[in-house]
């Protein structure tokens, strides 16, 4: 059985998608922008306040499920150039204080909306 995750405090999903499923103790996010659920506009002045601004939306999805950053096993951050890697991970590691997760990080070709970083998440109850 799946549970269907969508709140307001997260950006609406831009397609056919969740915010997040829950299976089997297991919580599946998609892939957070920095899209401001307050006022609907790209988050992007600079790297590292793009970066908060997702790993807000991360924690907004994490919150409306029950979960935490502590409960997440495994992060994939994509990024538009490996250049902005420093500045993502610096933010990044901002969230998670012990017991990272797995992560993987790799640069791609584009991301929606032409944003510089997205972060998708799962994680863990049990």
């Amino acid at each position: 059985m799946k549970k269907v995750i969508n709140t307001t405090n997260a950006p609406a999903p831009i397609g056919p998608y969740n915010q997040a499923v829950i299976a089997n103790g297991f919580l599946f996010a998609s892939g957070q922008i920095a899209i401001n659920p307050e006022n609907g506009e790209l988050n992007t002045s600079s790297i590292k306040e793009e970066t908060h601004q997702v790993m807000r939306n991360v924690k907004a999805v994490l919150v409306e499920a029950g979960y935490q950053l502590t409960d997440v096993v495994k992060t994939t951050i994509f990024l538009s150039d490996m250049s902005l890697f420093a500045e993502v991970n610096e933010v990044y590691g901002s969230y998670f204080k012990s017991d990272f997760p797995a992560r993987e990080t790799v640069a791609v070709k584009g991301l929606p909306k032409g944003v510089n970083v997205e972060i998708s998440v799962t994680a863990h109850k049990g």
